[in-house]
């Protein structure tokens, strides 16, 4: 008998096992209710996550904390959640109708509520996608604040350096201090966290907000605080479920409530039997692309091409932005704020008012058709599939079913990149599942060539579908991009929504088998290289050239 020989695990394989684990132990913590993150329940998540070492976590495994993981995290939590000892995720249970403030985080639409000093509430609507991510950033930042507690604390606990002294009375006496106390503060709080100087000014600098210039101070000290008083005097932070939270998850009841809302405005605007084309995209590419040089005639003669964009897309911008938001509304656009839960806004757009002569685009396609452009804002993971699925339903109008006349479905959107840099268009021809063999090839009715010649380099091939952005290392990209995956990039919601499209075209009969269906993506960041993912910052006015790029390209198509 010949012996098989022992193969060692790669570390993308490790790393494919570390995340089956952590997303089986966060469905196991959510079904069980609660856990205390860094008890015994919250173990194999921690372990996970040390073993995965994702790339936007930095050095996660390290002594040192990581700065760069700790921003990213903080833009997509709610203001002050380092403080609290308990956190509550809920469903919508009338938070918004009480006395407590809204708090949305910066980076991540998701209203949170600060319900007593010790305790944060934070409303899930966009389905387990967004419990994964709120969990794993929650997990890296009790690793974080428990390397803080490890180097500030000295003899058994009984006493701390005088760095955490320091840093205490400027926090807990809300001490104003002149520029100079403030640089010796942030060399001491270098010392707490293993860091440069430079480094921790540069932090210092990001995490200021109006009002707050210290906050990073705050941020560092009630992490520690809150660890150390897990570690000294047994108070365990604690993460909950609500019970409504934990029924309600995965029926689809927030984008059953979306999507009616939708169809109800096409049907008292008497578009619900017309053409219609759905566009995922932001919500504000297709109304400039259309309506811009309409409503903004000096400044299109002044700006050429795509500089017209980049000027509405300045900060200082926003006269001009109303300008054409109160042009589009008088040629054919209707806003629909949500008001389900799902935070995705949508504009209806009737092509019938558009008016063509000064419009850059020209009725070639769908001359005398007249179609509806259905342009919904960015869904997250797995809601991709919620929200298209009731979107491609039949309206149901005292019993009888009006089925959409579905011509078109367009993706696009930000993605990380495999092969080039931020603001490269990737092209998909399939999704493939993360974590599974599951895989969505389909005829994309973009390609390639639609895209060249805009300055930007463009890829084809297949996209994968991750459970979480957050949670990738190069490990595991590399080899997806090696091997005969043929991965381009990933991203979170493409095999979501092609799963919903194949269901309702090719199963249900919901729309039809026709339907066209195009994808494209342009980069928001590249994990294979040091300095470029998603913690690295946003894509500023790079991303503006890709983003019209692509919609220009639909929407010739469409017209």
């Amino acid at each position: 008998m010949i012996k098989a020989k022992k193969i060692d695990r790669t570390r993308a394989q490790e790393s494919t096992n570390a995340i089956e684990k952590l997303y089986i132990s966060m469905r196991h913590l959510f079904s069980r209710g609660f856990y205390k993150p860094m008890g015994v329940s919250g173990e194999t998540l921690r372990k996970s996550l040390l073993s995965l070492r994702p790339e936007i976590y930095g050095s996660i495994a390290e002594d040192r904390i990581e700065l760069n993981g700790l921003i990213y995290v903080i833009e997509r939590l709610p203001k002050g959640i380092e403080e609290c000892q308990f956190i509550n995720l809920t469903a919508e249970e009338g938070y918004s109708d009480s006395h407590f403030e809204t708090i949305i985080p910066p980076k991540r639409r998701r209203n949170c509520y600060r319900i007593d000093k010790d305790q944060m509430n934070i409303e899930i609507t966009r389905g387990r996608s967004e419990i994964y991510d709120i969990l794993t950033h929650l997990t890296f930042l009790f690793i974080e604040s428990h390397k803080i507690q490890e180097r500030v604390t000295i003899n058994e606990g009984k006493d701390f350096i005088r760095e955490w002294k320091y840093l205490e009375d400027i926090v807990i006496y809300n001490k104003k201090i002149t520029e100079q106390e403030r640089e010796v503060a942030i060399a001491h709080l270098g010392n707490i966290l293993g860091r440069t100087f430079d480094e921790v000014l540069s932090t210092h600098k990001s995490l200021q907000v109006e009002g707050n210039i210290d906050r990073f101070f705050h941020l560092i000290y009630w992490l520690g605080k809150l660890a150390i008083n897990e570690v000294l005097e047994n108070k365990k932070r604690k993460i909950t479920f609500s019970s409504v939270l934990i029924k309600e998850i995965g029926h689809h009841i927030y984008g059953d409530v979306w999507a009616n809302n939708i169809k109800k405005v096409l049907k008292e605007n008497k578009l619900l039997n017309r053409p219609i084309h759905i566009i995922s995209a932001n919500m504000h590419s297709v109304l400039n692309s259309i309506y811009a040089k309409s409503a903004l005639p000096k400044e299109a003669e002044e700006f050429e091409g795509f500089e017209l964009y980049q000027l509405l897309s300045n900060a200082n911008s926003k006269p001009l932005q109303k300008r054409v938001k109160e042009y589009a509304s008088k040629n054919g656009l209707i806003y629909i704020k949500d008001t389900s839960g799902t935070n995705i806004n949508v504009q209806v757009i009737d092509t019938d008012k558009i008016d063509f002569e000064n419009s850059p685009f020209q009725k070639v396609n769908s001359l005398d058709k007249n179609p509806v452009i259905i342009v919904m804002d960015y869904a997250f993971g797995e809601q991709a599939y919620e929200t298209m699925d009731e979107l491609l339903k039949p309206y149901k109008n005292n019993k009888k079913k009006n089925h959409l006349v579905v011509k078109s479905i367009s993706i696009m959107g930000k993605a990380g990149i495999l092969e080039g840099g931020k603001g490269d268009i990737m092209i998909p021809s399939a999704h493939i599942f993360e974590g599974t063999a599951d895989n969505y090839p389909f005829k994309n009715e973009l390609s390639k060539e639609d895209l060249e010649g805009f300055g930007v380099k463009v890829f084809d091939g297949s996209m994968i579908s991750v459970l979480g952005t957050s949670l990738q290392n190069k490990d595991l990209l590399k080899f997806f991009h090696d091997s005969t995956w043929n991965v381009i990039g990933l991203e979170m919601e493409g095999a979501h929504y092609q799963k919903a499209i194949q269901s309702a075209s090719k199963i249900r009969g919901n729309i039809s088998k026709k339907v066209k269906v195009r994808y494209a993506y342009y980069a928001s960041d590249n994990p294979l290289e040091t300095g470029a993912t998603l913690a690295s910052g946003g894509l500023g006015m790079t991303g503006v050239t890709p983003t019209y790029a692509i919609t220009q390209k639909i929407l010739e198509q469409i017209f």
